[in-house]
């Protein structure tokens, strides 16, 4: 998939965890603009840029396009290049679209997101629950947070993320052979009015459905 492991994570960065405002009382600087982060922004929308690097730090992949956040648990990503593909969350299921291939796999909700990086993004689990958080301190203007998941059922070893004042700029997500994911996000939108609409999904008329979407129905 060229977006973040959704089988196994997305996205793949942010809203409010209860739990998180008690992961560190002594939360150094990078942890309280976290805190802050994710106790108030309740809706986001943003362009992005993916970049995919091997071991070695060479390119392999580089994708543009544009997301969306409700909290909790509805998100969606839109990549534009260098291949179309959608990945839809409405709360309940996750709708993920190839549009060259025009396949659409949907899988529940529950189960794709817990110590995820998608659960830093869209979710309402506790962050200290799912993952160790540390405060990395200041690096190239943005101030970091490393989160390492608790649990080894992931497809990756660590997510850091770099904040510019309140807002998330990059994530980055290592995999334990060592290949690096970095999402930068520009044009940021804190709390814009988005409609629910923008988070449903109804597969195109043609393309192969992979997934019991009866199960995941209401």
């Amino acid at each position: 998939m060229r977006i973040l492991k959704l089988s196994g994570m997305v996205l793949a960065a942010v809203l409010l965890l209860p739990g998180l405002a008690s992961a560190a009382p002594q939360a150094g600087n990078a942890i309280t603009r976290l805190q802050a982060f994710l106790r108030d922004v309740h809706s986001l929308k943003a362009d992005f840029t993916q970049v995919v690097l091997d071991s070695n730090l060479h390119q392999v992949r580089k994708s543009v396009g544009t997301l969306a956040i409700k909290r909790p648990d509805r998100f969606r990503w839109d990549y534009a290049t260098p291949n179309k593909e959608i990945i839809v969350a409405d709360g309940k299921r996750v709708w993920i679209y190839d549009v060259e291939l025009q396949q659409v796999t949907v899988k529940p909700l529950s189960g794709t997101l817990a110590a995820s990086p998608a659960v830093l993004l869209s979710g309402s689990n506790d962050v200290d629950k799912s993952f160790t958080v540390k405060d990395l301190g200041e690096s190239n203007g943005l101030e970091w947070v490393g989160l390492t998941p608790k649990t080894k059922d992931t497809d990756f070893d660590n997510v850091k993320l770099g904040f510019k004042g309140a807002a998330i700029a990059v994530m980055k997500l290592k995999d334990a052979l060592g290949n690096l994911t970095r999402i930068t996000f520009s044009h940021l939108i804190l709390n814009p009015s988005i409609p629910d609409s923008l988070f449903q999904f109804t597969p195109p008329a043609g393309a192969d459905v992979i997934g019991d979407v009866g199960k995941t129905k209401e």
